[in-house]
């Protein structure tokens, strides 16, 4: 009899320890913001002028890859740019990246969900913990655990201190919203096109902030089909975003000190009524420069949640 009781207790042990496994799982740690995101470059000169002159980022070593250079725009956001590979295709990102509260944590409810391309943590020597993985189209997203913030120099003067949203070309909708939406918590947070009854880009926010990642559609109902994509359309596609107070304010300082890159457009309202302007690095790369919040009201859906504030 004393040994069935301590089977029984053993089994109900068990299953106790399982469920609080189980229930453990249903919740990612807080992923708070946008880290960063790697873009390729053929000219690394050409690069540092962009980022460093241009748009006015602090140029420092990159702890994650020793042939990179990182650009800040503030003490935990920044630009990371790699060299060009011999064989890369027509894309020039490598990675976004979103800042967690633990890495580990991160990757260990991601292998339970079963995403099996996270890799195993790792320290960087800035004290950060990292790790990536693949989204369902490829995509390879990094999710950091921020270390030592960067000391920006006193002279320091980006045009914009926040990277409001990251986007990148999108085949499946679906397919990425079981990844960011049912898997990561990423919440809905606006959707536009330039005609009506199309989709051309899917805005959805970080579980627990306000800095948002954008789907731009191709093929399935948007007004890009996705074999017309060339060179140039993909770097329009792939993009990130600075949020600045005031529009006429940023562009009259670049215009005014010289900082206008070759290729720009805009300033120009939005879909979102938000303003917004774009500048292009030498591989064709698109930094969108745009205000915290709307001053008209935005075309095709309302906004769900609350736009970032400076």
């Amino acid at each position: 009899m004393m040994r069935q009781w301590m089977r029984l207790v053993t089994v109900v042990a068990g299953v106790i320890s399982a469920v609080g496994i189980a229930a453990g799982q249903q919740s990612s740690p807080a992923i708070i913001g946008i880290s960063h995101m790697c873009v390729y470059t053929s000219d690394a000169k050409a690069s540092e002028n962009f980022y460093g002159h241009l748009l006015g980022a602090v140029k420092g070593s990159d702890p994650l890859d020793a042939k990179g250079s990182r650009y800040y725009f503030s003490p935990t956001q920044f630009v990371e740019v790699l060299p060009l590979p011999p064989q890369q295709g027509m894309s020039r990102i490598s990675c976004v990246a979103f800042n967690t509260v633990d890495a580990d944590g991160m990757r260990q409810y991601l292998r339970a969900h079963g995403v099996e391309t996270a890799v195993a943590v790792q320290l960087a020597s800035d004290g950060s913990r990292w790790f990536a993985v693949k989204d369902p189209e490829g995509n390879i997203v990094k999710f950091v655990q921020p270390g030592k913030p960067v000391a920006m120099a006193a002279n320091a003067r980006p045009i914009g201190t926040r990277v409001i949203h990251v986007g990148y070309l999108v085949h499946s909708k679906a397919a990425e919203d079981h990844f960011y939406r049912e898997i990561l918590g990423f919440k809905p947070y606006w959707y536009g096109a330039m005609q009506p009854g199309k989709v051309d880009w899917i805005s959805q926010q970080v579980p627990d902030g306000h800095d948002w990642l954008e789907y731009m559609m191709v093929g399935e109902g948007s007004d890009t089909p996705a074999d017309k994509v060339d060179a140039r359309t993909l770097g329009v596609l792939n993009h990130f975003s600075l949020g600045v107070a005031n529009m006429e304010e940023a562009v009259a300082t670049l215009y005014r000190e010289d900082r206008l890159s070759p290729r720009h457009d805009g300033p120009q309202m939005g879909k979102d009524g938000k303003w917004q302007a774009n500048f292009y690095d030498p591989d064709g790369t698109r930094v969108e420069l745009m205000e915290f919040q709307p001053v008209m009201k935005p075309c095709c859906s309302e906004f769900t949640a609350e736009s970032p504030r400076q």
